[in-house]
């Protein structure tokens, strides 16, 4: 990825933030067969391991989990916020009639190590705190003994969980960094009222 110093993303936390607030990565890899891409909702352990875990399962019929055994290097992409931005947006523009069209975003790239889990005891853990995280904001949470146990038993067979040791993380967070602090802050604004308070308050609390 190509990462100018202005657009490094290094916060741990920024990095861990937009890992968590969009857990749905995409997963790359390269088979015999070329590459390949899975696009899979992950949870981050960051506390586990050298650098944090990744956790997920995946359907068994999918050849994910084969086609990368145990010890296979892989990357996850993880998209934040992105959004158009214009130059309209920018006071500047409106003196000097200097400035462009651009778009801004957030993306993490995860560089690590798979390891295939497919025993009931794994897959059912991964799967029971996966629930546990993105069931939180529910009025009242869904838990899998809100099921019949023979069902989740057939559901938990028909799965395989994935688990990947982190190496690295690569960010960028393209936030009009370099743009005069009047034209960035006058655009988060913008992109606010438009309904990306996300992407606005990253641009607003970028150094």
């Amino acid at each position: 990825m190509y990462v100018p110093a202005h657009f490094a993303e290094t916060r741990p936390e920024e990095l861990q933030r937009i890992i968590r607030e969009h857990p749905l990565g995409m997963l790359v890899n390269h088979g015999a067969d070329g590459l390949d891409a899975d696009h899979i909702p992950f949870m981050l352990v960051p506390d586990e391991g050298a650098h944090g875990l990744l956790r997920a399962h995946v359907a068994r019929a999918n050849p994910v989990w084969q086609r990368c055994p145990t010890g296979t290097r892989v990357m996850v992409v993880f998209r934040g916020a992105e959004a158009y931005v214009s130059p309209n947006w920018y006071p500047s523009k409106h003196e000097t009639h200097r400035q462009v069209p651009t778009w801004n975003y957030q993306v993490v790239h995860v560089h690590g190590t798979i390891t295939v889990q497919d025993d009931e005891k794994s897959v059912r853990g991964i799967v029971a705190r996966l629930t546990q995280r993105h069931e939180a904001s529910e009025p009242k949470p869904w838990r899998m003994g809100d099921s019949a146990p023979e069902y989740i038993d057939g559901m938990l067979r028909n799965i395989v969980g994935i688990e990947i040791a982190i190496e690295s993380m690569v960010g960028k967070s393209k936030l009009s960094q370099n743009r005069e602090a009047r034209d960035r802050l006058n655009a988060a604004d913008t992109l606010h009222a438009g309904g990306q308070p996300e992407l606005a308050s990253a641009m607003r609390q970028t150094p």
